[in-house]
C-alpha cells in the first residue's frame, strides 16, 4: 500500500479576515512500510499536512489517497497526538481497546490484541491503572498501543514525545524503533527536533514556512537501527547540519514574530 499526497494546498480566513495560504504545491508519497518525517520551524502547516493526511481536515485543493486498498475498503488509520488523549474514565487496558470496540470487534479479539499490543509497549502489568497512575511517558506509551491495536494501514504521529523529559523523550524514541521493526507500520511522524528526525526516518520532508511548501526531501542513508552509535555519528551530524540549514532563516524569521 502506498500513500500519495498530490498537489495539497490548504488555505483558511484568519482572525483578521484575510485569506491565508498555510500549504501549497505539496507533493510525496509514503511507501509501504516507510517512516516519513516532517520537519519544519513553527507555523510551516507540519500538523495542517498530517491532519489532512489523516482525513481530520480538507485540504482547499489537490488529494490524498491511498494506492493498493481493497477496493471500497477505507483505510485504517492510528494517530496519536502530542496531547495523549486517553479517557480518564477508562483503564489502560479499556483505551487500548477503545478503537477495538468502535470496529465492532468481538470480545476475544479484543481480550487478544488489547493484551498483544499492551505487552508489545512495554505496559503489562498496569492493564487496570487509571491514566492518572501513570507518568507520562507511560501514558504515552498507552496512546501508541491504542493506535497500533486497530492495526492502521497508516500510523500519523504528532509530536507525540515533545512534552517528555529529555532521557524520557531518548528512550521513548528507542522503544518506537523498536515497535516500528515488529509491525513495519507505514508512518508519517511530525516533529520540530531535527536529531529526532534523523533518528527515526526513512526520509525526512523539510517544509519552509508561509505558505508551508516542500523545500528538500532527504533520504537517511543509514542502517534503521543503531544510528546513535560511534560509526555513524559523523554522517548522523551531517545529515543533521543539513537540515537545519535549509530550516535555519525560517526559524529565525518565525522567533521575530513570536
Amino acid at each position: 500500500m502506498r500513500i500519495v499526497v498530490d498537489n495539497v494546498e490548504k488555505r483558511f480566513i484568519d482572525a483578521k479576515k484575510h485569506e491565508v495560504t498555510a500549504l501549497r504545491n505539496i507533493n510525496f508519497a509514503i511507501e509501504n512500510q516507510e517512516f516519513v518525517v516532517l520537519v519544519g520551524p513553527s507555523g510551516c502547516g507540519k500538523s495542517t499536512l498530517l491532519n489532512i493526511v489523516g482525513g481530520l481536515m480538507s485540504p482547499t485543493g489537490g488529494e490524498v489517497y491511498f494506492e493498493g486498498l481493497s477496493s471500497g475498503k477505507p483505510p485504517r488509520l492510528g494517530i496519536v497526538f502530542q496531547e495523549i488523549a486517553l479517557f480518564p474514565w477508562r483503564t489502560v487496558y479499556e483505551n487500548v481497546i477503545f478503537g477495538l470496540e468502535e470496529q465492532g470487534a468481538s470480545k476475544k479479539e479484543q481480550q487478544e490484541k488489547g493484551k498483544h499490543y499492551i505487552e508489545m509497549v512495554g505496559l503489562s502489568g498496569f492493564e487496570t491503572a487509571f491514566p492518572k497512575q501513570l507518568s507520562g511517558g507511560m501514558r504515552q506509551r498507552a496512546g501508541i498501543a491504542r493506535a497500533l491495536a486497530v492495526e492502521p494501514d497508516l500510523l500519523l504521529m504528532d509530536e507525540p514525545f515533545s512534552a517528555l523529559d529529555a532521557q524520557t523523550r531518548t528512550l521513548m524514541q528507542e522503544e518506537l524503533l523498536a515497535i516500528w521493526n515488529r509491525t513495519r507500520l507505514s508512518t508519517l511522524y511530525v516533529t520540530h527536533n531535527i536529531q529526532e528526525a534523523v533518528y527515526l526516518a526513512d526520509r525526512v520532508i523539510v517544509l519552509s514556512r508561509h505558505p508551508g511548501q516542500i523545500k528538500e526531501i532527504i533520504k537517511i542513508d543509514l542502517p534503521k537501527t543503531g544510528r546513535d552509535q560511534d560509526e555513524h555519528r559523523a554522517a548522523f551530524e551531517r545529515y543533521a547540519d543539513q537540515i537545519w540549514q535549509l530550516i535555519r532563516h525560517d526559524a529565525q524569521e518565525a522567533l521575530k514574530e513570536g
